[in-house]
């Protein structure tokens, strides 16, 4: 008698939507003291454009977009000022942001002159020729500066502390669809990293996690929030990160469907660190660009 074909475990279809989906990361979301301090730094000092801001005095906070191009194509990063708030914890799971220049020494020299703390001087890494640099900004949010030829994408990374860089691997490749473009392990330094993202990284955003040996906990603050990245299905996509969070950990903290007022679908979620990411309909996101 014949074997039986083996039957298709019922999640396997669902499980292949994340590297199917359109998919890309839109902004990250934190806290700043100050917004208009805030935008005159990343204007001024890192050539960032305000491409829009918006005041809800009703729920007593303003918001602010900057980057380097459209939020139709670009990642950028969306500033909270909550009413009467000056200061935040960033904790010590936050790493930074980075920026690619072509000439991170110039760079250095105009952040300095506008009076911005430099916390690594420009120059290669240890044992490398890449050329990096490292400064703070007036949240004391720090900024990697990265020198690289030109590219579509200079936000180019947001980096995370984990406690577990196996887990969080997995969990960004099977929740996320996200690939592992680097990996790079330095044990005289005692940490590991991995770039983990939807291109190359010389092309996109790439999310930095960062394993430090025998970490396995850090504080989240309450200054950094979530990075969010556009979805053509918000239901399917909540339905992958429900099955992944049973298997790897994490939490969904807020069921796919509208905001209300807004319209636009989103779903949000914890991965196993706490990490929170935020998962936008493409259309919606499109549509709010142009309200």
């Amino acid at each position: 008698m014949a074997e039986a074909a083996p039957v298709a475990a019922p999640n396997a279809e669902l499980l292949e939507w994340p590297k199917k989906d359109k998919r890309r990361f839109l902004h990250a979301v934190y806290r700043v003291g100050d917004l208009d301090r805030t935008i005159k730094f990343y204007t001024e000092c890192f050539g960032m454009k305000l491409l829009r801001k918006r005041d809800i005095p009703e729920e007593k906070y303003s918001n602010a977009f900057l980057g380097f191009g459209s939020e139709e194509s670009n990642f950028v990063v969306e500033l909270t000022y909550n009413y009467g708030v000056t200061s935040y914890d960033i904790g010590t799971g936050f790493g930074h942001f980075a920026i690619a220049s072509q000439d991170v020494y110039k760079l250095v020299e105009d952040i300095r002159a506008k009076g911005g703390v430099i916390t690594r001087e420009p120059g290669p890494v240890k044992g490398g020729k890449s050329v990096i640099a490292f400064v703070k900004d007036p949240d004391g949010y720090v900024f990697e500066l990265i020198q690289r030829g030109p590219t579509p994408e200079p936000l180019c990374q947001v980096m995370l502390r984990v406690g577990d860089l196996d887990r969080s691997i997995k969990f960004y490749e099977k929740a996320l669809g996200m690939r592992v473009v680097k990996k790079v392990d330095k044990p005289e330094y005692k940490y590991t990293i991995a770039m983990l993202g939807y291109a190359e990284e010389h092309e996109t955003t790439v999310l930095e996690l960062t394993y430090n040996y025998g970490v396995t906990e850090y504080t989240k603050g309450n200054a950094y929030a979530q990075v969010a990245i556009g979805t053509d299905d918000v239901y399917r996509s909540a339905e992958v990160v429900s099955l992944v969070t049973q298997e790897l950990g994490g939490k969904i903290t807020r069921p796919a469907g509208p905001i209300p007022g807004l319209n636009t679908k989103i779903t949000s979620f914890l991965d196993p660190d706490g990490w929170k990411t935020v998962l936008v309909d493409n259309e919606d996101f499109l549509k709010e660009l142009h309200q």
